[in-house]
């Protein structure tokens, strides 16, 4: 029996990707146990009655209770919250590492969230010896992790894994100077500097629109655009869509807009070139790991984002190009 151990996960792209590997997984008849996190609700996967689920809070310590209760019940472990088991166990353990926070902290976030990932590097660090392989999205991200915890490279593999977002038929058209950004907003995916910046060049050009994901639990990015709304400008937040939803939005939109400050992979750049979108991207090194941008500028600063939006306004915008390859079969084969 595999065990995936996927208890810190319950939003954004990492719940993409848990959906897809329980797909892959299902599909092939693997025999599983499923640990996962209890802020999910109960039947959102597609899981067979043969196998097993357990929905339980997060925390270092149910955790741990849960592994010295089953230490010898799995023949291979696969944890995809970053973190390995609390203690070395006696089969074949891979972690998925796809966090650049646990990397580098210089980023915008509140000093309460900055102490709670130091904490969870702290024990990142503790429980690394605990994980026999590690699994990543990019050679950068491979090459940085290897940098920040000294871990022999040949036990990091380049595995990235994503579902294909699908098609409508083309039943919607492209919306000329309609900008789209899917994320959640935590404080590094940096809406409060995009929303100005697209405010200031509205102001300049009475041009754009747009389209925000931003759920009822980011009060503070609510705020700012329930404020911006009230002053007439052109922004649609559309909330916490379901993702089958979501291609309606891509599929609209001109522009994909990717302000993000630190990225592990950037699965909306991905989702958004599939369905055609153009990549207005931060100027980092995960922008170019993942695709080929039509515009690039510097996340830090709302002038560059304005020159950015501005550039949409020439008819010359070249299309963008994604370089990531779908490895789902390969993880499923290396954790079995």
């Amino acid at each position: 029996m595999i065990l995936i151990d996927a208890l810190y996960i319950n939003n954004g792209g990492g719940m993409v990707m848990l959906n897809y590997l329980i797909s892959k997984l299902e599909q092939q008849n693997i025999d599983c146990f499923y640990l996962l996190d209890d802020r999910i609700p109960v039947n959102s996967f597609n899981i067979k009655s043969t196998n097993k689920i357990s929905y339980t809070k997060a925390s270092l310590l149910n955790r741990y209770f849960f592994y010295k209760k089953n230490k010898n019940a799995f023949k291979s472990v696969f944890c995809l919250a970053n973190i390995p088991p609390n203690f070395k166990l006696d089969c074949k353990t891979i972690t998925y590492f796809h966090s650049t926070l646990y990397i580098d902290l210089s980023v915008d976030n509140s000093f309460l969230d900055q102490t709670k990932i130091s904490l969870k590097r702290f024990f990142l660090k503790r429980f690394l010896k605990n994980s026999d392989f590690w699994l990543v999205q990019t050679n950068l991200i491979k090459k940085s992790f290897k940098t920040k915890f000294k871990i022999d490279e040949k036990k990091i593999l380049v595995k990235p894994f994503f579902p294909v977002l699908g098609k409508t038929d083309n039943r919607f058209n492209k919306n000329s100077l309609t900008f789209l950004y899917v994320s959640i907003a935590t404080a590094h995916k940096n809406h409060k500097r995009l929303i100005e910046s697209f405010c200031e060049f509205y102001d300049k050009h009475k041009k754009g629109k747009l389209l925000l994901t931003v759920g009822e639990e980011f009060e503070d990015v609510l705020s700012l655009i329930n404020n911006k709304l009230e002053l007439g400008y052109p922004i649609e937040n559309v909330g916490y869509i379901k993702r089958d939803d979501l291609i309606k939005y891509y599929e609209l939109s001109e522009y994909f807009i990717f302000p993000s400050l630190t990225e592990s992979f950037g699965l909306g750049l991905v989702e958004a070139i599939e369905c055609n979108c153009k990549i207005i991207a931060a100027d980092l090194a995960y922008t170019y790991t993942v695709c080929e941008p039509s515009i690039v500028f510097n996340p830090l600063s709302v002038e560059s984002m304005v020159n950015a939006f501005e550039q949409t306004l020439n008819n010359n915008v070249k299309e963008s190009k994604s370089y990531i390859v779908d490895m789902i079969d390969d993880v499923v084969s290396f954790i079995k």
